[in-house]
């Protein structure tokens, strides 16, 4: 499944499902290749370095699915802001997606489009990605 309108919707539902309509608040979206809809949120800790990124959990549920990502957006709203805005991928979820190759789409955002975000590959993303040198893909 291609990163689309759908998924990056799918993820402001659960934004505002899950923080209501005002305040910061967080959520990521992710088809796989079997065209299912995982979903997740920030994890929050006492300690940040214990918290898990937004994407973290749909990352997670796709290995206990065994069902490869094809595509993933993460949206946030800030504290001070009604606005919900695609965000890329943090590096350490980037890392997480990899797994599943180069052709992973990821949300980034992009002001000059009407949605205001774009699909891109993880292999145009990260065009030197470390895992090359050992003949990753």
């Amino acid at each position: 499944m291609k990163l689309d309108e759908n998924l990056v919707d799918a993820a402001k539902a659960l934004l505002v499902t899950r923080y209501g309509d005002t305040g910061w608040g967080g959520a990521a979206a992710m088809y796989t290749a079997a065209g299912t809809v995982l979903t997740s949120v920030f994890v929050e800790a006492l300690s940040e370095s214990a918290g898990l990124c937004i994407e973290t959990g749909a990352i997670a549920e796709a290995h206990k699915l065994n069902e490869p990502v094809t595509a993933s957006a993460c949206v946030v709203r800030g504290d001070d802001s009604p606005v919900i805005r695609v965000i890329a991928s943090c590096g350490s979820c980037q890392e997480r997606l990899r797994f599943w190759g180069p052709d992973v789409e990821v949300a980034i955002p992009d002001d000059q489009t009407p949605t205001g975000w774009r699909a891109y590959r993880l292999g145009s993303l990260q065009p030197h990605w470390w895992g090359m040198a050992y003949g990753a893909r």
